[in-house]
Protein backbone atom coordinates (compact mmCIF):
# COMPACT_ATOMS: atom_id res chain seq x y z
CA UNK A 1 0.00 0.00 0.00
CA UNK A 2 1.39 3.17 -0.76
CA UNK A 3 2.09 5.76 2.32
CA UNK A 4 0.87 9.30 1.75
CA UNK A 5 1.10 12.11 4.77
CA UNK A 6 -0.78 15.00 5.15
CA UNK A 7 1.22 18.18 4.05
CA UNK A 8 0.58 21.94 5.76
CA UNK A 9 2.69 24.58 4.28
CA UNK A 10 2.49 28.19 5.29
CA UNK A 11 3.38 31.38 3.26
CA UNK A 12 2.24 34.78 2.76
CA UNK A 13 0.90 36.49 0.01
CA UNK A 14 -0.37 39.78 -1.32
CA UNK A 15 -4.02 39.49 -2.58
CA UNK A 16 -6.06 42.05 -4.42
CA UNK A 17 -8.46 44.06 -2.18
CA UNK A 18 -11.04 44.28 -4.58
CA UNK A 19 -11.14 40.35 -5.31
CA UNK A 20 -11.85 39.72 -1.43
CA UNK A 21 -15.96 40.01 -0.29
CA UNK A 22 -17.38 39.38 2.86
CA UNK A 23 -19.90 36.11 2.54
CA UNK A 24 -22.31 36.00 5.25
CA UNK A 25 -21.08 33.61 6.70
CA UNK A 26 -17.99 35.32 7.54
CA UNK A 27 -15.62 33.29 4.82
CA UNK A 28 -14.66 35.79 1.52
CA UNK A 29 -13.36 34.15 -1.83
CA UNK A 30 -9.81 34.67 -2.67
CA UNK A 31 -8.70 34.52 -6.46
CA UNK A 32 -5.89 33.30 -7.23
CA UNK A 33 -4.64 36.25 -10.06
CA UNK A 34 -2.35 38.97 -8.14
CA UNK A 35 -1.69 41.57 -9.82
CA UNK A 36 0.05 44.91 -9.12
CA UNK A 37 -3.23 46.89 -7.43
CA UNK A 38 -3.81 47.79 -3.70
CA UNK A 39 -3.29 44.20 -1.69
CA UNK A 40 -3.75 43.08 1.66
CA UNK A 41 -1.25 40.66 3.25
CA UNK A 42 -2.55 36.76 3.95
CA UNK A 43 -1.69 34.17 5.75
CA UNK A 44 -2.08 30.70 3.66
CA UNK A 45 -2.52 27.80 4.73
CA UNK A 46 -2.31 24.57 2.94
CA UNK A 47 -3.19 20.87 3.95
CA UNK A 48 -3.19 18.68 1.31
CA UNK A 49 -1.70 14.97 0.84
CA UNK A 50 2.11 14.03 -0.84
CA UNK A 51 3.12 10.40 -1.73
CA UNK A 52 6.38 8.90 -1.97
CA UNK A 53 5.79 7.83 -5.18
CA UNK A 54 5.13 11.47 -6.96
CA UNK A 55 6.07 14.65 -6.08
CA UNK A 56 3.78 16.48 -8.61
CA UNK A 57 1.89 19.67 -7.60
CA UNK A 58 -1.82 18.29 -6.12
CA UNK A 59 -5.05 20.80 -5.66
CA UNK A 60 -4.84 21.97 -2.39
CA UNK A 61 -7.87 23.69 -0.22
CA UNK A 62 -6.65 27.03 0.98
CA UNK A 63 -7.17 28.47 4.34
CA UNK A 64 -6.56 31.98 4.57
CA UNK A 65 -6.09 34.29 7.47
CA UNK A 66 -6.19 38.12 6.82
CA UNK A 67 -6.58 41.93 8.31
CA UNK A 68 -6.31 44.82 5.99
CA UNK A 69 -7.28 48.10 8.20
CA UNK A 70 -10.74 48.29 9.40
CA UNK A 71 -10.76 44.89 7.63
CA UNK A 72 -11.27 42.54 10.92
CA UNK A 73 -8.69 39.13 10.68
CA UNK A 74 -10.79 36.39 9.85
CA UNK A 75 -10.52 33.08 8.48
CA UNK A 76 -11.47 32.36 4.94
CA UNK A 77 -11.73 29.87 2.37
CA UNK A 78 -10.48 29.61 -1.10
CA UNK A 79 -11.55 27.76 -4.40
CA UNK A 80 -9.07 24.33 -4.94
CA UNK A 81 -6.78 24.87 -7.33
CA UNK A 82 -3.85 23.67 -8.91
CA UNK A 83 -1.09 25.45 -6.56
CA UNK A 84 2.19 26.75 -7.59
CA UNK A 85 3.03 26.25 -3.54
CA UNK A 86 6.01 24.42 -4.58
CA UNK A 87 7.32 27.30 -6.96
CA UNK A 88 6.92 30.36 -4.86
CA UNK A 89 8.86 28.20 -2.09
CA UNK A 90 11.73 27.27 -3.62
CA UNK A 91 12.21 31.08 -5.03
CA UNK A 92 12.23 32.18 -1.63
CA UNK A 93 14.19 29.61 -0.43
CA UNK A 94 16.69 30.60 -3.15
CA UNK A 95 16.67 33.53 -2.85
CA UNK A 96 18.01 32.91 0.81
CA UNK A 97 20.23 30.51 0.32
CA UNK A 98 21.98 32.97 -2.49
CA UNK A 99 21.97 36.16 -0.46
CA UNK A 100 25.44 35.70 1.27
CA UNK A 101 27.00 35.21 -1.87
CA UNK A 102 26.14 37.90 -3.92
CA UNK A 103 26.06 40.14 -1.35
CA UNK A 104 24.95 43.23 -2.44
CA UNK A 105 25.90 42.43 -6.35
CA UNK A 106 23.69 43.85 -8.97
CA UNK A 107 22.67 41.49 -11.63
CA UNK A 108 22.05 42.16 -14.92
CA UNK A 109 19.80 40.41 -17.44
CA UNK A 110 21.11 40.01 -20.89
CA UNK A 111 19.30 38.66 -23.65
CA UNK A 112 17.83 39.30 -27.03
CA UNK A 113 14.20 41.35 -27.18
CA UNK A 114 11.33 39.58 -25.65
CA UNK A 115 13.59 36.95 -23.84
CA UNK A 116 11.92 37.95 -20.62
CA UNK A 117 14.31 40.43 -18.80
CA UNK A 118 11.79 42.43 -17.63
CA UNK A 119 9.65 39.78 -16.35
CA UNK A 120 11.94 38.15 -14.49
CA UNK A 121 13.78 40.71 -13.24
CA UNK A 122 10.83 42.18 -11.41
CA UNK A 123 10.83 38.73 -9.99
CA UNK A 124 14.10 38.54 -8.74
CA UNK A 125 14.06 41.65 -7.49
CA UNK A 126 10.99 41.05 -5.62
CA UNK A 127 12.66 37.93 -4.14
CA UNK A 128 16.04 39.22 -3.39
CA UNK A 129 14.38 42.26 -1.65
CA UNK A 130 16.83 44.58 -4.31
CA UNK A 131 15.15 47.61 -6.30
CA UNK A 132 14.90 46.60 -10.29
CA UNK A 133 15.85 49.48 -13.27
CA UNK A 134 14.94 48.91 -17.00
CA UNK A 135 17.87 50.23 -18.99
CA UNK A 136 15.78 51.53 -22.10
CA UNK A 137 13.03 53.16 -19.20
CA UNK A 138 16.17 55.19 -18.07
CA UNK A 139 17.89 56.01 -21.48
CA UNK A 140 13.82 57.47 -22.27
CA UNK A 141 14.22 59.45 -19.21
CA UNK A 142 17.08 60.80 -19.88
CA UNK A 143 15.81 61.72 -23.46
CA UNK A 144 12.99 63.44 -21.81
CA UNK A 145 10.85 60.69 -22.24
CA UNK A 146 10.92 60.15 -25.57
CA UNK A 147 10.05 56.15 -26.57
CA UNK A 148 13.26 54.27 -27.31
CA UNK A 149 11.70 53.67 -31.08
CA UNK A 150 11.76 57.40 -31.50
CA UNK A 151 15.16 58.22 -29.74
CA UNK A 152 16.26 55.33 -32.91
CA UNK A 153 14.25 57.49 -35.69
CA UNK A 154 15.08 60.86 -34.53
CA UNK A 155 18.50 60.45 -33.45
CA UNK A 156 20.10 57.51 -34.56
CA UNK A 157 21.18 53.57 -33.03
CA UNK A 158 24.34 55.15 -31.97
CA UNK A 159 23.14 58.08 -29.59
CA UNK A 160 21.05 55.35 -28.35
CA UNK A 161 23.79 53.17 -27.54
CA UNK A 162 25.75 55.89 -26.28
CA UNK A 163 23.28 56.70 -23.31
CA UNK A 164 22.89 52.88 -23.04
CA UNK A 165 26.69 53.06 -22.05
CA UNK A 166 26.44 55.90 -19.75
CA UNK A 167 23.35 54.40 -17.83
CA UNK A 168 25.12 51.32 -16.72
CA UNK A 169 28.09 53.17 -15.93
CA UNK A 170 26.05 54.91 -13.61
CA UNK A 171 24.32 50.90 -12.79
CA UNK A 172 27.49 49.71 -12.29
CA UNK A 173 28.44 52.30 -8.46
CA UNK A 174 25.25 51.18 -7.31
CA UNK A 175 23.99 47.62 -4.94
CA UNK A 176 21.29 45.56 -4.53
CA UNK A 177 19.76 46.59 -8.31
CA UNK A 178 18.01 43.76 -10.96
CA UNK A 179 18.79 45.67 -14.29
CA UNK A 180 17.19 44.64 -17.45
CA UNK A 181 19.04 45.30 -20.47
CA UNK A 182 18.57 46.43 -24.14
CA UNK A 183 19.06 43.50 -26.50
CA UNK A 184 21.64 45.07 -27.99
CA UNK A 185 23.63 46.34 -25.01
CA UNK A 186 26.18 43.43 -25.46
CA UNK A 187 27.51 45.04 -28.69
CA UNK A 188 30.53 47.29 -26.34
CA UNK A 189 32.69 46.06 -24.37
CA UNK A 190 32.48 48.48 -21.93
CA UNK A 191 29.39 47.69 -21.10
CA UNK A 192 30.86 44.42 -20.08
CA UNK A 193 33.12 45.66 -18.46
CA UNK A 194 30.48 47.67 -16.48
CA UNK A 195 28.27 44.71 -15.57
CA UNK A 196 30.83 42.10 -15.11
CA UNK A 197 31.30 44.33 -11.57
CA UNK A 198 27.93 42.70 -10.76
CA UNK A 199 26.35 39.29 -12.16
CA UNK A 200 25.38 39.19 -15.40
CA UNK A 201 22.98 36.40 -16.51
CA UNK A 202 21.85 35.48 -20.42
CA UNK A 203 18.21 34.47 -20.84
CA UNK A 204 18.53 32.09 -23.75
CA UNK A 205 15.14 31.61 -25.06
CA UNK A 206 15.30 29.50 -28.53
CA UNK A 207 14.79 31.65 -31.90
CA UNK A 208 11.02 30.25 -32.91
CA UNK A 209 9.78 31.11 -29.58
CA UNK A 210 10.98 35.25 -29.37
CA UNK A 211 9.29 35.16 -32.58
CA UNK A 212 6.10 33.95 -31.72
CA UNK A 213 5.99 35.85 -28.50
CA UNK A 214 6.61 39.19 -30.50
CA UNK A 215 4.55 38.45 -33.41
CA UNK A 216 1.77 38.24 -31.15
CA UNK A 217 1.91 41.42 -29.33
CA UNK A 218 3.17 43.40 -32.37
CA UNK A 219 6.50 44.96 -33.62
CA UNK A 220 5.72 48.66 -33.08
CA UNK A 221 8.04 49.19 -30.32
CA UNK A 222 10.94 47.35 -31.40
CA UNK A 223 13.07 49.85 -33.53
CA UNK A 224 15.08 47.05 -35.53
CA UNK A 225 12.36 44.97 -36.32
CA UNK A 226 10.52 47.27 -38.85
CA UNK A 227 10.20 45.00 -41.94
CA UNK A 228 7.79 45.70 -44.57
CA UNK A 229 4.42 43.79 -45.53
CA UNK A 230 4.96 39.80 -44.97
CA UNK A 231 4.08 37.30 -42.78
CA UNK A 232 4.94 39.25 -39.31
CA UNK A 233 5.91 35.87 -38.04
CA UNK A 234 8.36 35.51 -40.59
CA UNK A 235 9.84 38.63 -41.10
CA UNK A 236 10.54 38.92 -37.85
CA UNK A 237 12.39 34.90 -37.25
CA UNK A 238 14.58 36.23 -39.91
CA UNK A 239 15.37 39.28 -38.34
CA UNK A 240 16.07 38.21 -35.17
CA UNK A 241 18.31 35.25 -36.90
CA UNK A 242 20.22 37.95 -37.90
CA UNK A 243 20.62 39.76 -34.84
CA UNK A 244 21.31 36.73 -33.14
CA UNK A 245 24.48 35.61 -35.73
CA UNK A 246 25.77 39.24 -34.87
CA UNK A 247 25.47 39.13 -31.02
CA UNK A 248 25.87 35.41 -29.93
CA UNK A 249 29.56 35.43 -29.16
CA UNK A 250 28.81 38.36 -27.08
CA UNK A 251 25.92 36.81 -25.00
CA UNK A 252 28.37 34.05 -24.11
CA UNK A 253 30.18 36.56 -22.11
CA UNK A 254 27.41 36.55 -19.40
CA UNK A 255 28.33 35.09 -15.83
CA UNK A 256 25.63 32.69 -16.20
CA UNK A 257 23.06 31.03 -19.00
CA UNK A 258 19.76 30.44 -18.48
CA UNK A 259 18.28 27.90 -21.03
CA UNK A 260 14.64 27.60 -21.56
CA UNK A 261 15.27 24.43 -23.72
CA UNK A 262 17.13 22.82 -20.21
CA UNK A 263 14.60 24.20 -18.02
CA UNK A 264 11.83 22.43 -20.43
CA UNK A 265 13.58 19.05 -20.49
CA UNK A 266 13.94 18.87 -17.05
CA UNK A 267 9.98 19.54 -16.45
CA UNK A 268 8.99 17.76 -19.31
CA UNK A 269 7.38 20.89 -21.20
CA UNK A 270 7.37 20.63 -25.26
CA UNK A 271 6.88 24.73 -25.26
CA UNK A 272 9.24 26.86 -23.68
CA UNK A 273 6.71 29.38 -23.23
CA UNK A 274 4.30 27.05 -21.39
CA UNK A 275 7.44 27.61 -18.68
CA UNK A 276 6.32 29.76 -15.81
CA UNK A 277 8.50 33.44 -15.11
CA UNK A 278 9.10 31.76 -11.42
CA UNK A 279 10.39 28.57 -12.66
CA UNK A 280 12.96 30.25 -14.73
CA UNK A 281 14.13 32.96 -11.59
CA UNK A 282 14.76 29.88 -9.88
CA UNK A 283 16.45 28.95 -12.51
CA UNK A 284 18.54 32.27 -12.72
CA UNK A 285 18.91 31.92 -9.27
CA UNK A 286 20.64 28.34 -9.55
CA UNK A 287 22.94 29.65 -12.28
CA UNK A 288 24.02 32.56 -10.10
CA UNK A 289 24.51 30.74 -7.43
CA UNK A 290 26.84 28.06 -9.10
CA UNK A 291 28.64 30.96 -10.47
CA UNK A 292 29.35 32.27 -7.46
CA UNK A 293 30.30 29.59 -5.45
CA UNK A 294 32.71 28.75 -8.40
CA UNK A 295 34.42 31.74 -8.27
CA UNK A 296 34.38 31.88 -4.54
CA UNK A 297 36.55 28.21 -4.76
CA UNK A 298 38.84 29.78 -7.27
CA UNK A 299 39.59 32.33 -4.70
CA UNK A 300 41.82 29.79 -2.63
Amino acid sequence: MEARVAQTLQFSAWIPSEKVVRRPSGSVPVSRTLKDQRKLQVIVSARFPTSKASDRPRNAALEVSCSYKNFPGSVVESENYNASIDEALLLKNKSEEIGPYLNGRCIYLVGMMGSGKTTIGKILSKALEYSFSDCDTLVEQEAGGIAVADIFKLHGEGFFRDRETEVLRKLSLMHRFVVSTGGGAVIRPINWKYMHKGVSVWLDVPLEALAQRIATVGTGSRPLLHHDSGDVYTKTFMRLSSLFEERSEAYGNASARVSLENIATKFGEIDVLDITPTAIAIEALEQILNFLKKKEGNAF
